[in-house]
């Protein structure tokens, strides 16, 4: 990901990851990213933020069962806990370059509001690039189990693994990694 002119920092890249009500998927998707620009020394080249399409969550933690997972999952015991849902709003349009929607119906959610269709380009499901067959969708696990909670783990990871290796850099990492 290179920052675009509507970066706030020409030297920050700004990323926006999205689901329903930012406490299960976008908040894992935001640690874990965060987690490995971190671990590649960037923090001052990537900000990263999650949000939910739902309004009903706001102020509160990730879900138990996925904080658990991400934990779990981890080999560092991931910790999301310090993340507080939010609601996607038109302004996240101009604070972020790239805005990752985890389902189509997020993504529905997140165009309806932009009227004037001017940010199509910057708004992309998060697997669109995935060159597996596949919906592209990464499941809501809100509803089910541990089992859920871990393959959602395994698949945002994956995604983000999957990326780095395309993307290039040091072992076949990039900064997203």
């Amino acid at each position: 990901m290179e920052p675009t002119a509507d970066s706030q920092n020409d030297s920050t890249t700004s990323v926006l990851f999205v689901c329903l009500g930012n406490i299960c998927r976008s908040p894992l998707a935001e640690g874990l990213f965060r987690e490995k620009v971190r671990a590649r020394g960037l923090e001052e080249r990537f900000r990263v933020a999650s949000a939910g399409t739902g309004d009903w969550h706001v102020g509160q933690p990730p879900d138990d069962r996925m904080q658990a997972a991400a934990r779990r999952n981890s080999p560092d015991g991931l910790d999301i806990s310090a993340q507080r849902a939010q609601q996607f709003a038109a302004d996240h349009f101009e604070d972020f370059d790239h805005i990752f929607a985890m389902d189509k119906s997020n993504l529905h959610d997140v165009l309806f509001l932009d009227e004037e269709e001017q940010y199509d380009g910057k708004v992309r499901l998060f697997r669109e690039f995935d060159p597996r067959p596949g919906d592209f969708q990464v499941p809501d696990p809100y509803a089910g189990g541990r089992e859920g909670f871990d393959r959602v783990y395994r698949r945002i990871l994956d995604e983000l693994v999957k990326e780095g290796e395309k993307e290039g850099g040091e072992d076949g990492e990039k900064a997203g990694e």
